[in-house]
């Protein structure tokens, strides 16, 4: 595997929570992240059909732009009894058609025209229709495309599992983390420490692969 020497590293993502998280992680290592959104690089139609098919249309893009290293994450929330979905559709799930009749934010964020408020009350809404008892049970991924401008690129994914609460509990982090909870913790991703939550997530979980092979 190509290493990743210390340097600038276009971080190809325009959710600022995912950015920051992100550099947190790389920060140790000399990596100098550069948002996607500082370059003012646009972001792609996600077409793919996985979570690694979406990340690695982000990095090729945006190393194929800005001439540099680019490292895209695609992540998003699970749930067993939905048959996996929001998945790939996470963010989607979030949109809100009309921003000015957007429903006052809950727990979460609202990122330009994504309210994690109301994509945390939709799964909880689609799980209530499929039966109240059904079971909460879900998981997180994160799939990581690094590419070079050349065109080569390496991948690593990771995940973690856990259960959803209602209502959502946390205003750290963001996305679904306020309904959250990872197996083995009391605390969903919203509540708990952000070293702690780097420590254990699916983000953390691909990231050690990541640094391990390529760093």
């Amino acid at each position: 595997m190509r290493k990743l020497l210390p340097g600038k590293l276009v971080i190809a993502s325009h959710n600022q929570g995912k950015v920051v998280e992100i550099a947190e992680l790389l920060g140790p290592h000399g990596i100098e992240p550069v948002s996607a959104a500082e370059l003012d690089l646009p972001e792609p139609d996600e077409i793919g059909v996985s979570f690694a098919e979406n990340a690695d249309l982000k990095a090729r893009q945006a190393a194929d732009l800005a001439g540099l290293p680019a490292l895209a994450d695609d992540s998003g929330l699970c749930v067993d009894a939905l048959d996996g979905r929001p998945g790939i559709f996470s963010a989607r799930w979030a949109l809100v058609q009309d921003p000015r009749v957007a429903p006052a934010a809950g727990p979460g964020e609202i990122e330009g025209v994504r309210d994690f408020g109301l994509a945390m009350r939709r799964v909880h809404d689609e799980l209530d229709r499929l039966d109240p008892e059904a079971s909460r049970a879900a998981h997180f991924v994160c799939a990581l495309a690094l590419c070079w401008p050349d065109g080569r690129c390496e991948w690593f994914e990771g995940r973690v599992d856990g259960m959803l609460v209602w209502p959502p509990r946390g205003e750290r982090g963001f996305g679904y983390d306020a309904m959250f909870q990872p197996v083995g913790h009391d605390l969903t991703f919203g509540e708990m420490d952000p070293a702690e939550k780097h420590r254990i997530s699916h983000r953390a979980d691909a990231f050690r692969k990541l640094v391990a092979a390529l760093l």
